[in-house]
């Protein structure tokens, strides 16, 4: 494992739906790369400017796909 990586852990329920969504809309290589953009878009939200309210509803849209909510 490269040493600036980290192992975690999800549902394999989670890592089902990732998967799919993948399979389903492409633009990732693995639910690796899907999860790392996620939380880096998440985490960097705050150091911005807030999102305009078609911005906010792409990223519902995109985390009710994934099963988030």
């Amino acid at each position: 494992m490269d040493k600036d990586k980290v192992q975690i852990s999800i549902s394999k329920e989670l890592y089902d739906k990732a998967l799919k969504f993948i399979k389903e809309q492409g633009g990732f290589n693995s639910v690796e790369e899907l999860v790392e953009f996620l939380l880096r878009e998440v985490l960097t939200e705050e150091e911005h400017v807030e999102l305009s309210k078609e911005d906010e509803e792409k990223i519902k849209e995109r985390l009710r796909a994934l099963g988030y909510i």
